[in-house]
């Protein structure tokens, strides 16, 4: 087929749109559907995407997590986990001698393992924070997380030592309570127990989905300090920083031997203690974005679906309204392929049209979501639109092909009999 008549044929079926707007948009209104949930949702994917990237980044790529369980899991944990022994201060003793290990912390820590956020309020006059995380980390953690700090300083080992009174907040928890004033010095309220303030960490990155981060609501106190507050608490998490990428492997099957040693597991017996690293958030976040992909593609198929039906529909209808020109077009010389072509373009064109508003619209959900709604960071995508583009296209083409073979196939003098 000519350019020349493919372009009449697409500005034919423009036109037939034209004519019969309330019809044609009723017939694209599936494509459209499913072209917008596509952008719409892998715009707000990658932008998540990007967020937890960056807050993976920022643990490190050479931290190592040791737990009774690995909580970087979807689904529920099997009830002889939480049997499990807690690990020990000691533990991260024995550690921390272990060649290749830089740095430890073993952190106690009080939250909603559910939800991220903290338990806790702290209260300076008539001002309260609350829902914030309280955690006991050792004096030399700073060298575990790289925390930088805002104001003031972290504590000391003397303090951690003698149980100092003293706390250091996060950022979101220093500008709740002290909106206009210096921090530093100052006596807080802690549920009854008084501390005083002598730093303040600075602002982490943005949270999942790009709100507020858990951590920037946190009061951390010496390890000792938070000991004799809450002796009741002894689920120590241990976070190693090795020295390099390369020696991992072999100081995680270090730390691994010590532990299983330490904790008399049997050579028969399967590790009662969870050794992790960043690369099970990443895991975890894979398979929470994934499944929503999947529910949404499966919702975005199923309107392209029920689109590419109604094209075909429209497009039968379109053949029998159509019949006698069909006969015409024949009598003149039109061979069958020209008739084929005609209706497919024609059907092509018409989803193609729906792909670009569903394209439109989706773009336009993902740019005001980023505006209005900026927990949901949404990055449109290049290749997400060209595919929405294809498909809605492709779409056309599948379900147009039956109408115009049957117009194709149309008896030439039966087709100008027709009334």
């Amino acid at each position: 087929m000519k350019l020349i008549e493919a372009r009449e044929i697409v500005l034919l079926a423009l036109d037939s749109l034209r004519k019969s707007k309330l019809r044609s948009a009723l017939t694209i209104l599936g494509i459209v559907i499913g072209v917008m949930t596509v952008i719409s949702v892998t715009s707000v994917i990658r932008g998540l995407n990007a967020t937890v990237s960056a807050q993976i980044e920022e643990i490190g790529s050479n931290v190592v997590f040791i737990y009774r369980f690995n909580w970087a899991t979807l689904g529920r944990q099997p009830s002889e986990v939480f049997q499990r022994k807690e690990l020990t201060f000691e533990d991260s003793l024995a550690i921390r001698e272990i060649p290749g290990v830089k740095a430890v912390d073993p952190a106690l820590r009080i939250f909603k393992p559910d939800f991220g956020a903290g338990t806790f309020s702290a209260r300076y006059g008539n001002n309260i924070s609350k829902n914030a995380i309280l955690q006991g980390d050792y004096a030399g953690s700073r060298e575990v997380w790289d925390i930088q700090m805002y104001q003031g300083r972290w504590f000391s080992d003397y303090e951690d030592e003698h149980k100092s009174p003293v706390v250091v907040l996060g950022y979101d928890t220093a500008e709740t309570l002290f909106p206009r004033i210096d921090p530093i010095g100052k006596e807080i309220d802690v549920e009854g127990a008084k501390l005083i303030v002598i730093g303040v960490a600075d602002k982490r990155k943005q949270g999942l989905g790009g709100g507020a981060n858990p951590e920037d609501n946190i009061l951390m106190l010496p390890l000792g300090t938070f000991r004799k507050l809450h002796p009741e608490y002894k689920d120590f998490l241990i976070s190693v920083r090795v020295d390099s990428q390369e020696v991992m492997p072999e100081v995680i099957d270090r730390i691994e031997e010590l532990l299983r040693r330490r904790r008399h597991v049997p050579p028969s017996k399967p590790n009662d203690f969870a050794i992790f690293t960043q690369d099970a958030f990443t895991d975890l976040w894979n398979q929470i974005s994934s499944g929503v992909f999947t529910v949404m593609g499966l919702i975005a198929g199923i309107s392209l679906l029920v689109g590419g039906v109604g094209v075909m529909n429209i497009m039968l209808v379109s053949v029998t309204e159509r019949t006698r020109e069909i006969g015409v077009r024949k009598a003149i010389g039109a061979r069958k392929r020209d008739i084929l072509w005609q209706f497919v373009l024609e059907a092509m064109t018409l989803t193609a049209v729906g792909g670009v508003i569903g394209v439109l619209v989706g773009s336009a959900i993902a740019l005001l979501l980023r505006i209005f709604l900026p927990s949901l960071p949404a990055e449109v995508s290049p290749f997400w639109l060209l595919a929405g583009l294809i498909t809605s296209i492709t779409v056309g083409l599948i379900f147009g092909i039956y109408p115009a073979w049957k117009a194709a196939r149309l008896n030439p003098i039966d087709a100008l009999r027709y009334e």
